[in-house]
């Protein structure tokens, strides 16, 4: 990719997660497990356990990526191959935390993502709350997931490529 491709890529995947660290951030200050789970229904409790930490995670992982990408950026010279392996950790560590949650709260469903409807399919119905936010970072990472695709596996097999001529 060209150095201003790779930038604004980086640009906007900075932009994108500023956005999903907002919705994140606010989310988790204003909820808490007793919010969630008011009659402490023991299976819900575990359910939004597993998703409330799930969710602190992403948010981590989306606040490091920020400032990493924040360090590209600023840059007096744009560093292109540690740009690309930010991008790469995004899609690796954000992207993919999000559609693949450890305690599998939730699951995208491939059958949906064309039809208009929402992929994100629930293990147990969680308050309005949850699912809202949950589609609403569904768009911001599907965004992401589509422009850093090529991160998936190209990026790696091309500097596998790399030190194979060194």
């Amino acid at each position: 990719m060209q150095n201003e491709n790779v930038k604004e890529l980086c640009v906007n995947t900075q932009v994108k997660l500023k956005e999903a660290i907002a919705q994140l951030e606010t989310f988790l200050n204003n909820h808490s497990l007793p919010q969630l789970n008011p009659g402490n229904d023991e299976e819900l409790a575990q359910f939004y356990r597993g998703y409330l930490s799930d969710f602190r995670h992403l948010l981590v992982f989306c606040e490091v990526s920020w400032e990493k990408l924040g360090v590209s950026l600023r840059r007096p010279n744009f560093n292109m191959d540690y740009a690309e392996r930010v991008l790469y950790d995004v899609y690796h560590s954000c992207v993919n935390l999000f559609f693949y949650p450890k305690h599998e709260s939730y699951s995208e469903d491939g059958r949906y993502a064309y039809t208009g409807q929402d992929a994100i399919r629930f293990r147990k119905p969680p308050i309005r709350g949850v699912r809202d936010i949950t589609v609403g970072l569904s768009k911001i990472f599907e965004q992401l997931r589509e422009e850093l695709a090529y991160y998936e596996t190209d990026y790696l097999t091309q500097r596998n490529l790399q030190t194979q001529k060194q």
